[in-house]
């Protein structure tokens, strides 16, 4: 999986279609990310001693081929590459070239 916790992506596909935000948690083993603000559940907490009963709003998670990693230099999505430099692995952004991280 390319996509990482706190990166910012774009939601090319679904409900959500078109938003954008910041990658909360990454789950790689059944390939899927929770994005902030995308595919909003509704979860119902029961009423225990210590707190009232509430009805939480959540992200939940959507399939990792679903978004796509937002580069802010070229202001749109693109694809991510990878690269040797230093002798080290780096993500690199293939619509401007430059590296992620």
């Amino acid at each position: 999986m390319q996509i990482k916790k706190d990166d910012t992506v774009v939601v090319i596909a679904g409900k959500d279609k078109g938003k954008t935000g910041q990658v909360l948690r990454t789950i790689p083993k059944k390939n899927k990310v929770v994005v902030e603000g995308v595919n909003m559940q509704t979860k119902h907490a029961r009423a225990t001693r210590t707190s009232a009963a509430e009805i939480k709003h959540m992200e939940g998670p959507i399939d990792a081929s679903n978004v796509m990693f937002y580069d802010k230099d070229a202001k749109a999505a693109t694809r991510i590459g990878h690269k040797v430099v230093d002798g080290k692995k780096v993500r690199v952004s293939k619509k401007t070239g430059k590296t992620i991280d």
